[in-house]
């Protein structure tokens, strides 16, 4: 690939999604750009630069963008926040929001949805706990496509079988050939909307708990700091974020700080101590 071309693609990317690859990354935009440039009939990676520099429409540019965006999840994955969220969280929210009976949850990188339907699993699980509580689970994804895998709910047998305990696969899912398809009772418990993180948000509401993770990875340090504050102000004092294991707030943003004696948890910097957990 050209070293313009790599640079003015990369710069693309950036723009409008966040992403930042380094010149070693070339070949991931060549193995993950070639098939939208046939979908666009466009016979070289240079051809397609040239395309991107005479202003192309919207829809290549959005394809171009979704094909680079990282779609990897599993059910459950890596489990420890999803302890989490039983254990501390259901438990502080039950007693906080206990005379409103409302919660509202949202994945900002739902991906192709095992993340949000692992957490309606667990919040099915205490049903009985949750009896006449009002929850909104809302997944969001840049990538269109991506979104229209989650809200069908059909897995493959390599998919539910990463992290996905015996007794839910059971329990909430349905076999359908050689694939899986989620129950409608977890299905309805998720709202799927496409959404850039890059871009305001504000029109999604507040949320208590916000599960933001492995997305800011790929972002440079000053996008970290903007999206982390744009998050920030969609939560009530006493809501909880939850980063993946390689992030973390500290040197990033001072709008958060880590939950005492919860890895990975942050709460507002303008929470009082009383509401950390122990």
């Amino acid at each position: 690939m050209r070293p313009a071309d790599f640079e003015l693609l990369s710069n693309l990317l950036k723009l409008n999604s966040g992403l930042v690859l380094t010149p070693d990354k070339a070949y991931l935009l060549e193995s993950r750009l070639m098939p939208v440039a046939r979908k666009h009939q466009i016979p070289t990676m240079e051809a397609l630069a040239d395309k991107v520099r005479s202003r192309p429409d919207d829809t290549l540019l959005r394809d171009i963008t979704e094909a680079m965006t990282t779609n990897e999840s599993s059910f459950f994955r890596d489990s420890k926040p999803f302890d989490q969220l039983r254990d501390v969280l259901l438990p502080r929210m039950l007693e906080a929001r206990g005379a409103r009976k409302q919660l509202r949850i949202w994945c900002a990188a739902a991906s192709s949805g095992q993340e949000p339907y692992s957490i309606s699993m667990i919040l099915k699980e205490q049903a009985a706990k949750l009896a006449g509580w009002k929850i909104d689970i809302i997944g969001t994804d840049l990538s269109n496509p991506i979104l229209d895998r989650a809200k069908e709910g059909l897995y493959t047998q390599f998919e539910v079988q990463r992290g996905l305990p015996i007794t839910l696969l059971v329990k909430y899912f349905k076999q359908e050939g050689d694939k899986w398809r989620i129950s409608d009772d977890i299905k309805k418990m998720v709202q799927y909307r496409r959404l850039n993180l890059l871009q305001p948000f504000g029109d999604l509401g507040q949320f208590d708990i916000v599960f933001c993770r492995n997305v800011l990875i790929y972002f440079d340090q000053p996008t970290k700091a903007k999206v982390l504050e744009a998050i920030s102000k969609q939560m009530p004092n006493d809501g909880v974020l939850l980063l993946g294991g390689a992030e973390t707030v500290l040197g990033v943003t001072d709008r958060f700080r880590p939950m005492e004696g919860q890895r990975g948890l942050y709460e507002l910097s303008t929470a009082p101590a009383l509401q950390k957990a122990v």
